[in-house]
């Protein structure tokens, strides 16, 4: 039995890592130490501690290697991958090829490597090589990068930076077109749960424009459509809540909004109308809104009649402020997406993904048999000769 003598420095700071420390294994070991300055025997500390005599020993062994520092130190051991060799070629394959499922990643990564895990393992793997679960999103396909950003930069910013300071209000104006249907989502449940699905086609649409710095939101309703007049009725909105600064207007092509009737109107009650570049929802804040709204009154949520449904999403839109002001904060910041030619091609690119290995090895087992056969004729050739 290993026998030590502890100073009153030591004793002190054991009975401190027993007591206070993070993990129970050192807890453990600072008990052990200090049964044993007390000369207790192994069977005693193992009916205290329930560790086995070889443990204790191993502990005491630490502490007389390196002392308490020693003694602190955790040493588990770590598993290393059969994939660890394979990490750049499977990081680079995903890159250009990315999947749907955790079984297709574990099939494709079986084809390159030979080796098959489980799908809980790959998900961990995964992750460990930075590849998550994302969101696909989407870039309009007719988007001009150069417009957005210049209107970005020269236009949308500045006005932007002088509304933080109180000098302007900018408003971001966009109609959007609730249809009384069902919305499916996602909802962590023990069964499916199946939502019932409201029959015609009627409308709700909300014309509205939110403001950057503050989030209210002004809106024009109805259940028909939104035309050039509802345009016009929104601006005279605007300029009664006007505080005598200049008022900015973003606003998107629309032929309702860029209407003479509008645009007179505008310069007539000194409204500002800037207008977005073709294909850039990305640069309209109001946009973000309409989906967090869809989020919140619409998926997986039924309404028996369109009074119910238009009146859902009329109340959220009133009392956000109040009720989701945390979650507007977070969505609502004035930073934009902008794209750029390196995600322009790779989103053209991955309509063209590259072939399935499948397709692949099909490939090479072709282009073998055809090498085989120019290969016969040549050798009877050279026999015969």
């Amino acid at each position: 039995m290993y026998r030590i003598e502890l100073s009153a420095a030591e004793q002190s700071q054991l009975q401190d890592l027993q007591q206070n420390h993070i993990h129970p294994h050192i807890r453990r070991r600072a008990l052990v130490l200090l049964l044993r300055h007390e000369h207790s025997p192994n069977d005693k500390i193992t009916s205290i501690t329930s560790l086995c005599e070889n443990t204790i020993t191993d502990y005491v062994q630490l502490y007389q290697d390196g002392g308490i520092e020693h003694l602190t130190k955790l040493h588990f051991r770590k598993p290393v991958s059969q994939l660890q060799s394979f990490d750049e070629m499977i990081k680079t394959h995903f890159e250009k090829n990315p999947v749907a499922t955790i079984a297709q990643a574990c099939k494709e990564v079986e084809d390159l490597t030979g080796i098959a895990i489980k799908n809980t393992q790959m998900r961990f793997y995964l992750k460990n090589l930075g590849i998550d679960w994302r969101k696909v999103n989407s870039i309009p396909a007719k988007v001009d990068i150069e417009a957005q950003q210049q209107f970005h930069d020269e236009q949308l910013q500045p006005r932007l930076e002088e509304a933080k300071t109180g000098k302007r209000t900018v408003y971001f104006v966009d109609a959007a077109h609730f249809v009384l249907g069902a919305f499916l989502g996602y909802l962590w449940s023990l069964t499916r749960i199946f939502v019932r699905t409201p029959s015609g086609r009627q409308r709700f649409n909300v014309l509205g424009a939110l403001n950057a710095i503050t989030k209210e939101l002004l809106t024009i309703t109805n259940d028909s459509y939104i035309t050039s007049t509802q345009v016009c009725e929104l601006l005279v909105k605007i300029a009664e809540c006007s505080s005598g600064i200049p008022i900015t207007l973003v606003l998107d092509n629309a032929r309702y909004q860029r209407c003479k009737m509008v645009m007179d109107l505008a310069e007539e009650l000194g409204i500002e109308l800037l207008f977005l570049p073709p294909y850039s929802p990305n640069l309209n804040l109001i946009e973000r809104l309409w989906k967090l709204t869809k989020k919140k009154c619409l998926y997986s949520k039924y309404y028996s009649n369109f009074k119910e449904f238009s009146h859902a999403i009329s109340h959220f839109l009133a009392t956000m402020n109040f009720s989701h002001q945390d979650e507007l904060d977070s969505l609502l910041t004035l930073k934009f997406q902008l794209f750029t030619e390196e995600q322009i091609k790779k989103a053209g690119d991955f309509d063209k993904a590259a072939p399935t290995l499948s397709v692949i090895k099909s490939t090479k087992k072709a282009s073998l048999a055809n090498m085989e056969a120019n290969e016969v004729p040549v050798l009877t050739c050279i026999e015969a000769a």
